[in-house]
């Protein structure tokens, strides 16, 4: 059991956490005909845009209740209420989420109580899906955002029933917040290979995938998760559930609607893979197709391609908790050491991080530790790049946000492809930035410096051949 170092300083140097609003709008922006409107200033939603934009590269939408300083003082209820309204009026959404900030949060916002309040002043609305969250940004981290969030769709859009496993091929899908659209696109087509039907909540790979469409522009979200979708998952034979920071949200899932639940902490990994695979084989009650057997045997055959690079390969990585342990659990599996863990906020699963200790801190504190253990890869978001830098190793982009390196975003971590892809990633930065120990040069040499560097091969006698460079 890893320790858990609390934070050393009163600030943070150099940041590592994104905001608990952040987290929550990603959850909404995967359901499909949404937009979430965060309860805060202008510049609460604005800094939340860039961060998903220059991520995505893709146009998001945000709204805000735009807050000023007089209705910070005296009273912000009636820029919910009426922001709701226009929402509602001019783009007829399926879902509105309502995530509070911090500066919401300070004045003591009752957001749940502002949502009772429009459906009886705008009972026309009844069908429009609002779902309120208390997201303080000074507490937490992305993740914990986007699990409240989750937790708060399950509570507003699934009612109590006792219909489960009526839809004999249906399977909900609670998807962390550490998974990309890859991944969630890779869990859908494995899930799929055994006959059944995933209801992925959120489906930003459906959503945020980076696809082209007809329309120029759209004020709300282009694909994911549809309301109908969500409403049919207590009538599902199964839940899967993907990142143990949703643990709070499956279990309110399963108390609602009494559907058996499959819980994972990640999907990285041959031992995480094939019990996520056994798992669709007793559910679904069919074999592990041929195909799923062959990316195995690859996975198999990458982890010893890969070994002499990976093995005792000293590695940092700074990440929310449950990508922390994800990715720590995979190195460790490949014969890594984790020298350096650092998470922005506490969670239950960093006690299984497989490292002495885990940091809870900034991108300061991974480089002060990943220094003083002179570890040869950095695993972080963009953010980390300067650390790298400073340090002369290489950094595998991982995490949110990642805003200089195209295509990221996509990228497919999970399963045994996902798996093998990201051992070969390491292997070529670590044969990339591998230098060989130089030559050893006696201080007594007493050869000329043309010497040095031209030296007959030993046992060539013939004049001219032979030579090397040193």
């Amino acid at each position: 059991m890893a320790e858990i170092l609390k934070r050393a300083k009163p600030l943070a140097v150099n940041p590592l956490k994104a905001s608990q609003p952040i987290g929550a709008s990603l959850a909404f922006l995967g359901l499909k005909n949404a937009i979430p409107m965060l309860h805060g200033s202008q510049g609460c939603t604005a800094f939340g845009k860039v961060f998903f934009v220059r991520h995505f590269r893709e146009p998001i939408p945000l709204q805000t209740t735009a807050m000023d300083q007089v209705s910070t003082v005296m009273n912000a209820d009636d820029n919910v209420i009426e922001g709701l309204k226009v929402i509602c009026e001019k783009n007829a959404p399926d879902v509105i989420g309502l995530p509070t900030t911090g500066l919401s949060e300070t004045q003591g916002t009752d957001i749940k109580r502002l949502v009772r309040q429009f459906r009886e002043q705008f009972p026309q609305f009844a069908k429009i899906a609002v779902v309120p969250v208390n997201t303080p940004d000074y507490t937490g981290c992305l993740e914990s955002g986007y699990a409240l969030a989750m937790e708060a769709i399950i509570d507003v859009m699934i009612e109590k029933s006792a219909l489960a496993g009526r839809r004999k091929k249906q399977v909900n899908v609670l998807c962390a917040s550490m998974l990309t659209p890859g991944d969630t696109e890779a869990i859908r087509d494995w899930i799929e290979a055994f006959g059944l039907r995933p209801v992925m909540l959120p489906d930003i790979g459906d959503s945020l995938d980076g696809h082209l469409v007809d329309q120029e522009t759209t004020p709300l979200t282009l694909g994911g998760t549809p309301k109908a979708e969500i409403e049919s998952m207590g009538e599902s034979v199964a839940t899967l559930v993907i990142g143990r920071s949703l643990h709070k949200a499956a279990d309110l899932l399963k108390q609602r609607t009494e559907v058996p639940d499959y819980r994972f902490d990640h999907l990285l990994g041959l031992d995480a893979c094939d019990a996520f695979t056994l798992a669709l084989a007793e559910i679904s009650g069919q074999p592990v197709p041929a195909r799923i057997d062959r990316q195995r045997a690859q996975l198999q055959d990458a982890m010893v391609d890969t070994h002499f690079m990976t093995g005792f390969l000293r590695v940092a990585i700074a990440a929310d908790p449950d990508l922390l342990v994800a990715l720590g659990q995979f190195f460790a599996g490949a014969g890594a050491e984790v020298v350096a863990a650092v998470a922005p906020a506490r969670a239950e699963v960093l006690a299984d991080m497989p490292a002495a200790s885990v940091r809870i801190g900034d991108l300061e504190d991974m480089e002060r530790e990943a220094q003083a253990h002179r570890v040869q890869l950095i695993v972080s978001n963009s953010h980390a790049a300067q650390s790298a830098e400073r340090l002369g190793v290489p950094l595998l982009r991982a995490g949110f946000p990642q805003y200089d390196w195209v295509g990221g975003y996509a990228r497919t971590w999970v399963g045994y492809r996902g798996s093998r892809q990201a051992l070969f990633d390491v292997a070529n930065l670590f044969l990339e930035n591998h230098h060989d120990t130089p030559a050893y040069r006696s201080i007594y040499w007493a050869g000329t410096e043309r010497e040095r560097e031209v030296v007959p091969v030993a046992g060539d006698a013939s004049a001219g051949a032979g030579l090397v460079r040193h």
